[in-house]
Order: C-alpha cells, then sequence, then structure tokens
C-alpha cells in the first residue's frame, strides 16, 4: 500500500507556495489617464502664452498701422498721357542793338532822308540815307530786306513802318553802293511810305496787380 501524506507534509508545502508568490513583485497598473492629463495641459498653456503675446503685439503697434517701405524698395509711379501747351514768350530787341540802311525806291526826292530822322527819333540807330541801285525800279509798295539771323529786327521794323513786306537780302544789294556798311537791315522806299509821317507807336503802360483784402468779405455764388 502506498503511504500516506502526513499532515505536517502538506502544510509545509502550502506554506512554501505562498512565500514565493508574497516574494514576486506586484506590478502597478499603468496610470494612463493622468499623464494624458499632463500633455494637454502643457499644451493648453503654450497656447495661452502665444495667444496673449499676440494680443500685446498688436495692442502695442495700433493694428492699423501701414508696414513700412522697407530699404530697396522703390515706389511707383504712375505716368498719365500730358497735352503739350504751347506758350508764346515775349522777346525784347534792343533798338540799338542793330543798325538800318534806308534805299530810296519810291522817286520821292528827301523821302529816304525824312524816314531816316524819324526813325532816329524813335531810337533806332539808322545810317545815312541813300538811293537805290539804278536798276531797281521805282517802288510801290516798301520792303524791309535782312541778312540771315536778323528775322526778328526785320518784323521789328516792318512793325513800326505800319505792317510792310520782309524777306531775305538779295543779291546783289539794292543801294546804289552796293553795300550796306555796318548795317543788317535795308529799308528799300516805296511810295506807299514815302514823305508820310509814321503813325504815333502805341504807349504801352504797365498795368498794376490787383490787391485782394485778405480780411474781404467773400461772397459764394447761389449762396
Amino acid at each position: 500500500m502506498g503511504s500516506i501524506p502526513t499532515l505536517g507534509s502538506t502544510t509545509s508545502g502550502t506554506v512554501v507556495g505562498m512565500s514565493q508568490e508574497q516574494r514576486r513583485p506586484r506590478r502597478e497598473p499603468i496610470q494612463r489617464g493622468s499623464s494624458i492629463n499632463s500633455t494637454m495641459s502643457i499644451v493648453i498653456a503654450v497656447v495661452a502664452v502665444l495667444l496673449g503675446f499676440l494680443i500685446l503685439r498688436d495692442i502695442r503697434g495700433g493694428g492699423n498701422t501701414a508696414p513700412a517701405a522697407t530699404e530697396g524698395e522703390t515706389s511707383e509711379t504712375v505716368v498719365t498721357d500730358t497735352v503739350p501747351v504751347e506758350t508764346t514768350v515775349a522777346v525784347t530787341i534792343p533798338l540799338t542793338a542793330f543798325k538800318i540802311q534806308i534805299a530810296n525806291a519810291s522817286k520821292v526826292a528827301g523821302s529816304a532822308g525824312q524816314l531816316t530822322t524819324e526813325l532816329q527819333g524813335r531810337g533806332f540807330i539808322v545810317q545815312p540815307a541813300m538811293n537805290a541801285s539804278e536798276p531797281t525800279p521805282k517802288l510801290t509798295a516798301t520792303v524791309v530786306y535782312y541778312l540771315p539771323g536778323s528775322e526778328g529786327q526785320a518784323a521789328l521794323v516792318a512793325a513800326e513802318l505800319g505792317g510792310v513786306a520782309t524777306a531775305v537780302m538779295p543779291a546783289p544789294i539794292p543801294t546804289e553802293t552796293g553795300k550796306l556798311g555796318e548795317a543788317s537791315i535795308l529799308i528799300l522806299l516805296g511810295t506807299d511810305v514815302a514823305g508820310k509821317p509814321l503813325a504815333s507807336p502805341v504807349p504801352t503802360v504797365p498795368v498794376a496787380p490787383a490787391v485782394v483784402d485778405p480780411n474781404a468779405p467773400t461772397t459764394v455764388a447761389g449762396g
């Protein structure tokens, strides 16, 4: 017959098994919920700090302030079509800046000398009068001839004579000597001007600018 285990042997085996289980370390459950909460708290704190920084920057900067131009940037200029405007500039020619020669082609005796005296009295420099060249026919219309570059002086003299014609100096020069001396303007006198007094020059009266009183009441049309 087999041996029957005694009570003492059974008790000792049970005690040994229990002591081994007590020696094994117990694994504690991982606290997942607490670590997730900590991470969310950190993220929320960082977002709050960033939002606070952005709001503070907008308050200090005014919010509506336009960004300043950086160095190196150039502003664009829009050019529209322009319409040229002609301006007339009055040029004053001194009467003593040129000389005049009068040649009588009217066949009216003494008319060239008379015109010389009148023009000298108005400030022109006129050389002694002479006759036109023999081939020159009798003229009924006075002509003011000029050397190249003296167009303005010729126009001034022609206006003084009542608006006679002007033309470039012909060749040969139609004077009895065939020369002009120091003159650049030649008046070939015709019967339209010979022996007749020149028209009185129109006096120029300077106009004073109007003075506006800044304290004067203003009137608005339709008021």
